[in-house]
């Protein structure tokens, strides 16, 4: 039975997860227990906390135990979540292909060749049979390009600008603390509007328009932590489901997973770089 093991709930992980198990897969996710993302209406990041979630149709379901993970894959009727020790996690499941789907900008990712017959990187910092099989570009420029060598680029640049507005539609956390919400994901806001707490500390909207992604009310943060992001288009619609970014992200991922199968290789035996692609998808709306 192969398995597909994607790290991080996030708008990313969870497209990368969807698309894998709408393809066939079994595929299970592993993050932390309380996830400080913010765009909850993108992922799966809710059934961290309230036991399930859906995106686009799919149930993602928390479970505390390996045994749990084993009869929902079975089942094949949902994506199983699970916070368990990532060590144990490897030891118990031995996934086929590990895909790093964190999104840890700012950090160089732990080397990752070996942990399973495919190891897939996307983001910045991941380089291609340094620190896993193939990496895969998440910047706009070179979007879903996937790499058989070489590294992806490094963060760099602005947001993409909705309606004039880029990185001041987001909300970082002044302190470290626990974060404290009753603003749902889609609400109406206006600027300066209190939408959350930490500690003493009042989040307000920077802008006026809807709530695309606020973390979740509980969830521990560490200062700096994008909490609040705010759509200027006022649509609440466009706060759920898969964004085009994501979503392409997940179809190159896709289609690097299809063809390991189809070829029969293992990790060690990589594509050929001319094989690597860069794989456009139909417009969903979200420029991020």
């Amino acid at each position: 039975m192969d398995l597909c093991l994607v790290r991080g709930c996030g708008d990313i992980g969870s497209a990368v997860a969807y698309a894998l198990f709408l393809t066939g897969h079994n595929v299970v996710i592993h993050d932390v227990s309380d996830p400080s993302f913010a765009r909850r209406g993108m992922s799966f990041a809710d059934a961290m906390f309230e036991g399930t979630a859906l995106l686009e149709g799919v149930e993602g379901v928390r479970t505390g135990d390996i045994f749990s993970v084993r009869q929902m894959l079975k089942k094949c009727n949902a994506i199983p979540l699970i916070a368990l020790d990532f060590g144990k996690v490897l030891e118990y499941l031995r996934p086929q292909v590990l895909i790093d789907a964190r999104m840890n900008k700012r950090s160089i990712p732990d080397r990752q060749l070996g942990l399973a017959r495919l190891t897939i990187g996307l983001g910045p910092n991941f380089v291609a049979g340094e620190t896993t099989d193939l990496v895969v570009e998440t910047a706009w420029d070179g979007l879903g390009t996937v790499l058989a060598e070489g590294s992806s680029r490094p963060l760099s640049g602005e947001p993409r600008p909705i309606n004039g507005y880029g990185r001041e539609r987001y909300v970082y956390a002044p302190i470290e603390g626990r974060f404290e919400t009753a603003s749902a994901i889609g609400s109406t806001v206006t600027k300066g509007e209190p939408v959350a707490r930490i500690g003493t500390e009042v989040i307000r909207s920077p802008l006026d328009g809807c709530l695309r992604g606020i973390t979740h009310s509980g969830a521990p943060v560490k200062a700096g932590t994008k909490v609040v992001e705010v759509d200027p288009r006022g649509d609440p619609a466009r706060s759920f489901g898969i964004a085009e970014r994501p979503q392409r992200i997940s179809i190159s991922v896709r289609n690097a997973v299809a063809a390991y199968y189809t070829q029969g290789q293992s990790a060690a035996s990589q594509p050929k770089k001319d094989d690597a692609c860069s794989i456009a998808s139909a417009d969903t709306g979200g420029p991020a």
